[in-house]
């Protein structure tokens, strides 16, 4: 049984485990792992409800959400977890409504897939206070909420390694979703990782939507329009935090016979159509699956909230996707940024300079 608090090397400790297929940059740094039997299928009923509300775009945009989804279903099938999720709509206006829907149906714990339910939470969980909650991306809010984090910024550096060790012209791009300190940290990391490696390189900035209009992550064709722009002036590998927009950069990339890079889950693998998963050299990864599921472990096994637990390099709660084998040539100094980073040595900022 887990203590009464959420604690973090608790939640790190199964990460290594689940992260060896999919994550990259080697190992080192993260808390030694056992594997548990999983429950599977055939389990008997746990008697443990887990609702889930998405954030806009809903399950299917083979990104954030999706990877929320991942670690709901692995719930299912390893903790014999009953499980609920839900959409909001497109404009996110009954984001409350999702869950209270979901803790009058009897569901416990509740997450909340997103910052923008940071107020929504802090609602239900005064309303609902034997009701634990948790949050992607946001901060807890009362003793019932946990909040799951991400080094946004350290995987992002990363990304900005590989990115400037494989373009040829010095010179890449970033498009962001919308304009908010959340997306601005993959920017920083990002633009700290690429001057790493060449400090004269230059990296072309665009965001869709100003803070405050969630639909930057939803408008696929204004990311097409940024990307081409960004591959027209020169940028031969753009890196993209924009949620469903990101197709239109992986179009745009494919049109023009360049490169580009994922976000949160491993795009190379989630992204259907055939042409486009040629031109996603890497992805970075945000382990949102992990974090959703270790919560949901952890408050079968009696722990309580009131906290955050932050995901970062060091339990390999970020990472970068190895899937295509595009940069497993400069996988060394990608493992030695990685290091850099764990101990110290590097100090990624989480926002950028100008």
């Amino acid at each position: 049984m887990l203590g009464k608090r959420f604690n973090r090397m608790a939640f790190g400790s199964v990460v290594g485990v689940m992260l060896m297929a999919a994550a990259a940059c080697g190992g080192g740094g993260g808390t030694t792992a056992t594997e548990e039997p999983a429950g599977g299928a055939s389990s008997p009923a746990s008697g443990l409800k887990v609702g889930l509300a998405f954030d806009v775009g809903g399950r299917g945009d083979k990104s954030f959400n999706d990877a929320a989804y991942a670690g709901l279903e692995k719930a299912k099938t390893d903790l014999g977890a009953e499980i609920k999720e839900l959409s909001p709509a497109a404009d996110g206006s009954n984001r409350g409504d999702l869950l209270r829907q979901l803790a009058d149906a009897g569901y416990n714990p509740i997450i909340g897939v997103g910052f923008a339910y940071a107020e929504d939470v802090k609602a239900a969980a005064t309303e609902y206070p034997d009701i634990e909650f948790a949050i992607v991306d946001s901060a807890s809010s009362a003793p019932n909420v946990t909040g799951l984090l991400f080094a946004e910024e350290q995987g992002s550096y990363l990304a900005g390694v590989a990115a400037a060790a494989k373009s040829e012209a010095g010179h890449v791009g970033f498009v962001g979703g919308v304009e908010n300190d959340l997306i601005r940290k993959f920017e920083a990391g990002f633009d700290a990782g690429v001057k790493s490696v060449k400090p004269d390189a230059k990296i072309d900035v665009t965001y869709l939507t100003p803070d405050g209009d969630f639909s930057g992550f939803q408008a696929p064709d204004k990311g097409k329009i940024a990307a081409e722009k960004m591959f027209q002036d020169g940028a031969d590998i753009v890196y993209h935090a924009a949620g469903d927009s990101g197709l239109g950069v992986f179009q745009a990339a494919a049109a023009a016979g360049k490169k580009a890079i994922g976000v949160d889950s491993d795009q190379r693998q989630t992204v259907t159509e055939t042409n486009l998963q040629s031109v996603i050299m890497t992805s970075m990864l945000k382990r949102v699956d992990v974090g959703v599921f270790e919560f949901i472990k952890a408050f079968q096994g009696g722990a309580k909230g009131g906290q955050d637990v932050t995901y970062d390099l060091k339990v390999d709660g970020v990472g970068l996707a190895t899937t295509g084998g595009e940069i497993d040539d400069i996988k060394d100094q990608l493992d030695k940024a990685k290091q850099d980073i764990v101990n110290g040595t590097i100090k990624v900022p989480s926002q950028p300079e100008s």
